[in-house]
């Protein structure tokens, strides 16, 4: 049972560090010192529900509905497009820092929806959480699913709350507007590339 604990978290702490969108707006929420914890607690329960399914057998459900995987596609390629065009407007020009930490605050509702947004509407969370970890939990030996779960569960929870914590004590250092510009360039960038990346998929 220790081995396929120590597996989950090995596997889930490869996949989760990779730069995407949900780790860029957690980061984001982090530095603004808005709705940080919040976000973290989403990201991570978003993370333990997908490896929960995949670990119960939804891995084989999406994977025999083709449709259901286009329509998160291409709803997946306009959410990603949506946002990276407006990080790239903010970062671009000078008078767009409206998300910079001289932004007026933001609802906690709203942040959790768009959270939620880069959660679920990004492809390659489904292909990390419920399809390949949640897969080999899935075809763990008997028992050793739950201990599968927990350990990737673990890896998502300890990410993102040291990333929130870590960007929270690099606010200061990154108070400057130009900083700000530069973090909307990289990732309306990285957004825009994978937005691309999915809409050529096959």
């Amino acid at each position: 049972m220790i081995g396929a604990f120590l597996s989950g978290l090995c596997l889930q702490a490869s996949l989760i560090v990779a730069i995407g969108p949900q780790n860029a707006f957690v980061l984001r929420q982090g530095l603004r010192r808005e709705h940080a914890g919040s976000v973290v607690a989403l990201c991570t329960a978003a993370d333990v529900l997908l490896l929960c399914a995949g670990a119960a057998g939804l891995t084989a459900v999406v994977a025999a509905r083709p449709a259901l995987w286009a329509l998160l596609r291409w709803t997946g390629v306009a959410a990603l497009t949506g946002y990276g065009f407006r990080a790239l407007l903010r970062g671009l020009r000078p008078g767009a820092l409206g998300a910079g930490p001289g932004a007026g605050p933001r609802s906690r509702c709203r942040v959790l929806a768009q959270a939620a947004s880069f959660t679920f509407l990004n492809p390659h969370v489904y292909l990390d959480a419920l399809l390949l970890a949640g897969g080999m939990a899935a075809a763990q030996p008997l028992g050793g699913a739950p201990w599968f779960v927990a350990g990737a569960s673990l890896a998502s929870a300890a990410w993102f709350v040291g990333l929130g914590l870590a960007a929270q004590a690099l606010a200061p250092l990154l108070a400057r507007p130009a900083a700000w510009r530069l973090l909307d360039v990289v990732t309306g960038s990285a957004l825009c590339a994978l937005a691309v990346r999915l809409a050529a998929a096959r």
